[in-house]
């Protein structure tokens, strides 16, 4: 069973995160095979005050 985590910003719509995980499913399968109802995508979202990079939080930039 593939799974496949997307970790983002929050701030998107029930609309756009249907449609994300419906297009990497089908991209997935296109490119690995498989069935649809075997992959698993997992949409983890966090504040930029709780992700960094380069020593700084995105909340501060």
């Amino acid at each position: 069973m593939p799974m496949i985590r997307v970790e983002m910003f929050e701030g998107r719509t029930i609309e756009q995160k249907r449609n994300l995980v419906k297009a990497v499913t089908e991209c997935f399968i296109e490119t690995c095979g498989g069935k649809p109802d075997q992959v698993h995508v997992i949409v983890d979202e966090l504040s930029q005050e709780n992700w960094g990079v380069g020593g700084e939080l995105f909340a501060d930039k």
